[in-house]
């Protein structure tokens, strides 16, 4: 850092006419030294290099780090080549000279219906504490270029007060967190409203998972006057990256076009919610073919239920009530929940299998073998008509701290009493740990005792959860199906399908 102010002095000495701009540049490359000079830097075996700090958005604890010669091809001179070529990609961009403003959200200095298009990306809900991390930088650029920019550096630390994001550290918890992030978005939502020309288009990138976190965007959204035309996902993360490993993490992010149009002043929810079903149904066929899948096709599914919720001031019910968007959310998910299970199993015997194996079903297509947060599995179990609270840890569904994973035939035991359950998943688990036991007589018979000998229902449900373990690098479950199905003889005629809502079929 000393080296740098010194050339900065030197240069203005010399009366160098890019001195100003050279400067900042110098700034940057310190920062992305400090990344990878930090006692939070780790060793990547395989790769046989150095990690930088921020391998996910936080600042893990580790029990070791590593340390690089910062004057060697991997320390500055490296750090300088990663800018040099970036000046150099945006040397070749022919799109004119960019104005860059800095402002707040709430607070832009344009007048009324400056823009023809107005396109944000906002923090999603409470996923990311972006000043605290901030903060790890800003110290760097303040000492090296705060005189230079004294109205960007003028606080020891980088301001945080009015930071849109849903802390629930300040005044008033999680419920005070939710109420500043929702007001302050709405405010900004206004604020690009106004500046915004009558036919221009309002963008938004999402990528929240949380109940709250949309319950947020949209009311927000609705009480700024913008109007959702259409909303799609795009893929924007890579399934490498740290969070996907064992998470159930977003690969897409919603966008959302919104513009300005008059609202109907109400509208009764028995007949907004026949045409959210039948918009729905439509979009979701196109999401489907278009290989979208898992949680995000859900997050997608919000986005497209927004447009047909937010042509109107006003929905109630028929009892006179407002029909909050926590409403809206809760029937898009049944819809959803039930459209995607219907394709998971090809359309056979969907309203034949029971809640459980339902629920099963969906988190091995949406999640995979990954855990996920606990909201995400409450709104799950929801979706198929089951109370999660009743049946944490019990069975295949395992609770651990915040998050939630869904076990399979390798990890279950005797002590779960399989082999007395009548639940479809049960039978399943249990015909495939004796088939790994090297049973297959004994899976043979108590699958002929359950009334699945030569049922099809039976390998339809397996077979559409080893579809959707594909992508799952080293499944045991997808292998144990595989090898216990492989020669499965199902029999000339299948037999009847148990009713599960009848005490034979339970």
């Amino acid at each position: 850092m000393e080296k740098i102010l010194n050339a900065a002095e030197m240069m203005e000495k010399n009366e160098m006419e890019d001195s100003a701009r050279v400067l900042p540049y110098l700034a940057i490359i310190l920062d992305r030294l400090v990344v990878k000079n930090a006692t939070l830097c780790t060793w990547n075996v395989s790769r046989e290099e150095i990690e930088q700090v921020f391998g996910r958005q936080a600042l893990p604890i580790v029990w070791d780090y590593a340390e690089v010669n910062p004057f060697t091809s991997v320390g500055w001179p490296n750090m300088v080549g990663w800018v040099l070529r970036v000046l150099e990609h945006l040397k070749h961009i022919d799109a004119g000279p960019a104005t860059v403003t800095h402002a707040s959200a709430t607070n832009l200095p344009f007048p009324d219906e400056f823009f023809d298009a107005v396109v944000t990306d906002p923090p999603y809900y409470d996923n990311v504490p972006y000043s605290h991390l901030s903060d790890f930088f800003y110290v760097w650029l303040k000492r090296v270029i705060g005189d230079k920019f004294p109205d960007l550096f003028s606080t020891p630390l980088t301001p945080k007060n009015d930071e849109i994001v849903a802390y629930s550290n300040g005044p008033g918890g999680r419920d005070g967190g939710k109420e500043f992030f929702t007001c302050m978005l709405k405010e900004s939502f206004l604020q690009a409203y106004r500046v915004l020309k009558t036919n221009g288009i309002f963008v938004i990138v999402y990528a929240h998972k949380s109940t709250d976190g949309w319950e947020a965007l949209i009311e927000s959204l609705l009480n700024a006057g913008l109007v959702v035309t259409a909303a799609w996902p795009i893929h924007t993360e890579m399934k490498t990256r740290l969070r996907s490993n064992q998470s159930a993490a977003l690969l897409s992010s919603i966008y959302m076009v919104c513009r300005k149009q008059n609202r109907k002043p109400m509208g009764f929810y028995r007949n907004v919610k026949r045409e959210l079903k039948k918009h729905l149904d439509a979009r979701l066929d196109q999401l489907w073919m278009e290989g979208i899948s898992g949680a995000d096709f859900f997050i997608a599914s919000i986005g497209s239920a927004i447009e047909v919720y937010g042509r109107y001031d006003n929905v109630m019910n028929d009892r006179d009530e407002d029909v909050s968007v926590r409403d809206l959310l809760a029937d898009t998910r049944v819809m959803v929940t039930n459209y995607a299970i219907d394709k998971v199993i090809h359309g056979a015997f969907t309203d034949r299998i029971s809640e459980m194996t339902r629920f099963y079903i969906l988190w091995r297509w949406a999640h995979g073998e990954a855990v996920a947060p606990f909201d995400d599995a409450l709104k799950m179990a929801q979706g198929v008509g089951i109370d999660l609270s009743q049946k944490l840890n019990t069975g295949f569904i395992r609770k651990d701290k915040g998050y939630v994973r869904i076990v399979g035939p390798a990890e279950r035991s005797d002590q779960d009493h399989l082999e007395d359950s009548d639940e479809l998943i049960d039978i399943l688990h249990h015909s495939l740990r004796l088939w790994r036991s090297q049973k297959m007589n004994e899976a043979n018979i108590f699958l002929a005792n359950k009334g699945y000998a030569k049922n099809y229902v039976l390998r339809r449900v397996a077979q559409a959860i080893a579809e959707s373990l594909h992508d799952v690098k080293g499944s045991k479950e997808k292998d144990w199906i595989d090898g216990m199905f492989t020669g499965f003889e199902e029999g000339a005629h299948a037999t009847r399908i148990p009713d599960f809502n009848t005490a034979e079929g339970r």
